[in-house]
């Protein structure tokens, strides 16, 4: 009798004994497995039987006399119930959720086992979803009743991971989604449909239409086999009503694996075939990970799967996690429930580091706003008061501006910094003021900030008289440009528009326009009539310097108009040259390189020539857009070659 329990250790990640460690305390993953009911028609005895509460023993299928025993943090039999199992391994990691936490919940096992009954349940028998979200639902609304510290809100996702693509069950249509990554190390998919829920009825109407959209199939093992990964996320948000008015977030994982499969016992072919080698794949690397976690290697291969990417905060992550591996009893299953219960084993020494994710919220600080000459220097503040305020001012109309403007003497300077972080410093400021704080409050923050401070302050100032010397070489080249010749200013391609607008701002040059040569096309509309150059007169519109009003401007542009019967003889030897020619002359078009070449080539050898120019939006590589810029630079090159040459 062999005796099958990991003991292993890891000490790179142990707490040091010696002093308070400053990181976060760790929590290792509890697991747990269920027995299925035997629904063996032969009656032949069961190859699993269970000990105590907490360990099994797994007969040999070849010496029945000897069996290999393992111990979990939680055995659950063959006549344990739905309720059994969420109470014991679940319902005490949802409370985590509140204090701003992760937590996760994952089934895995072999196919046929019963995960997805754990997981789901029935009507009559609810599963740990249904079970968990109504828990859920029914402590957020007693932590957010009236009277209580925190507002708490409560949204859920769904998705699936089928052949290595994240599909949002929410939105079939909504294709195959990227998983991110965030600055925080938190994992994210853009674009997923997230739904706000407030009640289990809710829930029900958004999860149950949702779900009839996972793909599932028959085999001979299950008929109604789960081809692909369900995880269902739910994310608890909480707003402190009071100061400090901080924020939490934690995020509910309830993940149904979807099972190994033996392809030679559950007779796959075809897209079965496909599926079942991509959960294998995907199950294969999750063992990887689970094994270079318990080996404390330095590079972890969650990228190497899609699942695993996403149970990466599961995992080794900052998650309370709970694993319950379903097993069958009949010894037909022998092999998967020795593998599940292996992995069950390894999984038990995986150490996650859990936090809570707190905040300030960004409305905790109200903004300030002070008057404009408040936030002017004290040069700027002279010039933007008038003669007639200057002339009347007392010297005791002048000494409360002068307190208070000597308490915000140090704000003052920071007056051309982010106006965000401005309004954080003053709230500071009044913060500090009303809890009778004396002296300048600025100075009495630490050495290290205020360092960085100073520092910020310095660079924001150098990029001021930067853009100051800028601002000056741009008024004197358009001073000098107005002194032109107006003959010369007609000539000159590039006009600056002098900026009359308040001072702080940059007079930005246009665009400059590439003309064709004025002579050529003369002389050519002159000899046939078939390109036309046409002046046409358009409004711009110029910002006023005092009301910003829109004064319109009249100009001249040139426009070039080719004939439809000379557009026409190009497109025709457009579409010649891309049927017949090789791929050295498709190289000599616009736009066209090496791999294009061969690119359409290679189709034209497939699908036969093209019957149209826009025909090459079929060519792989090649988009919409690069055809419609593709067409702007070649047919009127190859109009005006058509028109010069002989016809």
């Amino acid at each position: 009798m062999s005796d099958i329990k990991s003991r292993r250790k890891r000490p790179s990640r142990s707490l040091s004994k010696g002093g308070v460690s400053r990181r976060p305390p760790l929590a290792r993953v509890r697991v747990a497995v269920r027995l299925r009911p035997f629904m063996d028609e032969a009656k032949e005895p069961p190859c699993v039987r269970g000990i105590d509460s907490c360990s099994l023993e797994v007969a040999n299928w070849r010496k029945y006399q000897e069996t290999l025993k393992y111990q979990f943090d939680a055995f659950y039999g063959e006549k344990s119930t739905q309720q059994d199992v969420y109470v014991g391994s679940v319902q005490p990691i949802l409370r985590h959720l509140l204090e701003g936490q992760n937590a996760s919940v994952l089934a895995y096992g072999p196919t046929g086992a019963g995960k997805t009954h754990t997981m789901l349940g029935s009507p009559e028998q609810p599963g740990v979803i249904p079970r968990a979200l109504m828990d859920l639902l029914q402590l957020t609304r007693e932590e957010s009743a009236e009277g209580r510290p925190w507002d708490i809100s409560v949204a859920m996702s769904y998705l699936e991971i089928y052949q290595e693509k994240v599909l949002d069950l929410l939105d079939p249509a909504s294709g195959d989604l990227v998983i991110r990554e965030d600055c925080r190390g938190n994992i994210l998919i853009p674009g997923l449909t997230q739904k706000p829920i407030t009640s289990f009825s809710e829930f029900e109407q958004h999860f149950l239409p949702a779900s009839r959209n996972r793909v599932v199939g028959a085999t001979r093992l299950n008929q109604r086999s789960s081809r692909s990964h369900a995880v269902l996320l739910v994310k608890v948000e909480q707003r402190e009503r009071l100061t400090p008015f901080r924020q939490r977030e934690g995020k509910l994982y309830l993940i149904d694996l979807a099972g190994s499969e033996d392809n030679r016992r559950t007779g796959n072919q075809g897209i079965r075939l496909k599926e079942s080698g991509a959960i294998n794949t995907s199950l294969f690397v999750l063992g990887k990970v689970v094994d270079a976690l318990n080996q404390g290697l330095p590079r972890i291969p969650y990228r190497d799967s899609k699942l695993t990417r996403l149970l990466q905060d599961s995992l080794g992550g900052s998650a309370h996690s709970i694993l319950i591996a379903n097993i069958a009893p009949e010894r037909r299953f022998y092999q998967d429930t020795i593998s599940a219960l292996n992995f069950t084993a390894r999984s038990k020494e995986v150490i996650n580091r859990p936090f809570t994710n707190e905040s300030l919220q960004p409305h905790a600080l109200a903004p300030v706003k002070l008057p404009q000459k408040e936030l002017l220097g004290p040069s700027e503040a002279k010039k933007a008061k008038g003669p007639e305020e200057e002339s009347t001012g007392s010297p005791e109309s002048t000494a409360a501006p002068a307190s208070a403007s000597q308490k915000l003497s140090l704000l003052q300077k920071l007056s051309n910094m982010d106006p965000a972080m401005l309004e954080n410093l003053l709230s500071m400021e009044r913060l500090l003021g009303s809890q009778g704080s004396q002296g300048i409050p600025l100075l009495n923050t630490p050495k290290r900030e205020r360092m960085v401070l100073i520092k910020t302050v310095e660079e924001k100032n150098l990029e001021i008289e930067r853009l100051k010397m800028k601002q000056k070489e741009l008024e004197a080249k358009v001073l000098a440009q107005e002194a032109l010749d107006p003959k010369e200013k007609e000539n000159t391609p590039t006009i600056l528009q002098p900026s009359s607008s308040c001072s702080g701002s940059v007079a930005k040059p246009l665009k400059k326009a590439v003309v064709m040569p004025l002579q050529r096309i003369q002389k050519q509309s002159e000899s046939s009539n078939k390109i036309h150059l046409l002046k046409k007169g358009h409004k711009r519109k110029l910002e006023s310097s005092h009301e910003s009003e829109a004064v319109e401007k009249d100009e001249d542009y040139w426009e070039i108009q080719i004939s439809p019967e000379l557009l026409a003889r190009g497109r025709k030897k457009l579409l010649h040259l891309l049927n017949e020619g090789s791929a050295r002359d498709l190289r000599s078009l616009q736009r066209i390189g090496q791999k294009k070449a061969q690119l359409i080539v290679g189709w034209r050898e497939l699908h036969g020539p093209f019957n149209e120019v826009e025909d090459l939006e079929q060519v792989e590589g090649i988009s919409g857009k690069q055809v419609e810029s593709f067409l702007k630079a070649n047919l009127l090159s190859l109009a005006a070659s058509q028109h010069s040459g002989p016809s």
